[in-house]
């Protein structure tokens, strides 16, 4: 039985795994400002992060436990986290949306040098004239890059991590055991979309961010298309990718389905892809980079041209959907055990048309492990 949340020892490692860096980065405190990065030394979990309205801040210490910074609608629900240090401000305000509050919180516990996340992937979630105006409120403050930090610590997963998102993707898993029950010929996608987002919640998903997918004959244009009133039609091969979330993780896998049998075009796409995977799977150990991964899954998909419009076959998974690294030929990331990936080649079944396949593994000592439920080389029928 998997636990939801983490005990505050887990906080407790992650905090100290980071100020080992900062001291070697020579830095006072990480300003951490979107929900991955808070939710990552907190547990604060919410979804009202989906409204921009407000801006929320975590400071990191060099020394000491984290100290949040938030609107006051906040306050209740971050002091069911281990964070004990909470200050507040009524936001939205026009004319001072927590800045001074975090200017002064920074310049008494934390002047010096401030990492802030500034990689690929990241984003400062704030206004940037607020932005502006911190840095020319907080005396004895300079921002710089956080180094990659926060990008190294969230690359490697606990093993409470690591539960959670097995968790999701067996959850997943049963969800597409059940396709049967909604997709069919004549079955508008919409509505498959639709049943299949309630067959993941009636499977144990807190909920389903993302569901993409397509059916058309033998393959499909793209991978990230919303559903369309079309009828699945004999001959389609129905392709769902989903990302649905449990305690606050992501799984991140597709499934193709043929509606009645698949061409022995289709078919045999589809098994390449299976042996692409795999292949992909094999090379997942230790010491090896994430481009090995590419290389070893592109030589069966495109023959070594490395020509996906895709333009990657794979990323890393956790508390988002897709995370560092990507499986690109120019990442020489090494990959480490504790490490969650995504494995998705694709190959072009004729001109304009494709087929994808995903995997979500987990990098351990001895090799890969693979959280999904497996699939073989045939393509199910529906």
């Amino acid at each position: 039985m998997v636990e939801r949340g983490f005990p505050e020892p887990e906080y407790r490692a992650r905090l100290a795994r980071a100020q080992e860096m900062m001291a070697e980065a020579d830095l006072s405190a990480l300003l951490l400002t979107t929900e991955p990065e808070i939710r990552y030394f907190t547990g604060f979990l919410t979804r009202f992060w989906a409204s921009p309205t407000r801006p929320w801040f975590l400071v990191v210490p060099a020394q000491g436990a984290p100290v949040a910074v938030i609107p006051s609608i906040g306050e209740a629900l971050m002091a069911q986290t281990w964070i004990t240090d909470i200050r507040i401000w009524s936001s939205p305000d026009l004319e001072d949306d927590g800045v001074s509050l975090l200017a002064d919180t920074l310049a008494k516990i934390a002047p010096g040098r401030i990492g802030v996340p500034d990689g690929a992937e990241t984003h400062l979630r704030m206004p940037l004239a607020d932005w502006v105006t911190l840095q020319s409120k907080a005396p004895g403050c300079v921002f710089a890059s956080d180094t990659g930090i926060l990008r190294r610590l969230r690359m490697i997963k606990s093993p409470a991590e690591i539960d959670k998102i097995q968790q999701s993707c067996g959850i997943a898993g049963r969800a597409f055991a059940r396709i049967g029950e909604i997709a069919r010929e004549g079955v508008p996608l919409e509505d498959v979309f639709r049943r299949f987002q309630m067959l993941c919640l009636d499977e144990g998903a807190d909920w389903v961010p993302y569901l993409a997918g397509a059916s058309d004959q033998d393959g499909y244009a793209d991978v990230i298309s919303p559903a369309t009133p079309e009828p699945l039609a004999k001959g389609d091969v129905l392709m769902l990718d989903v990302g649905l979330v449990w305690d606050g993780y992501f799984c991140d896998f597709d499934r193709n389905f043929a509606i009645g049998p698949p061409s022995p075009r289709a078919a045999s796409i589809h098994a390449r892809l299976i042996e692409a995977t795999q292949a992909g799977f094999e090379a997942a150990r230790p010491g090896a980079t994430v481009a090995d991964l590419f290389h070893a899954m592109d030589a069966i998909a495109t023959g070594g041209k490395g020509t996906s419009d895709v333009g990657r076959l794979g990323h890393g998974l956790g508390m988002q959907l897709t995370e560092w690294p990507s499986l690109i030929p120019q990442d020489q990331t090494r990959l480490v055990p504790g490490m969650v990936l995504t494995l998705e080649p694709s190959i072009e079944v004729s001109p304009g048309r494709i087929q994808v396949h995903e995997e979500n593994i987990l990098i351990t000592e001895a090799g890969a492990q693979c959280l999904t439920p497996p699939c073989g080389p045939e393509m199910p029928v529906l």
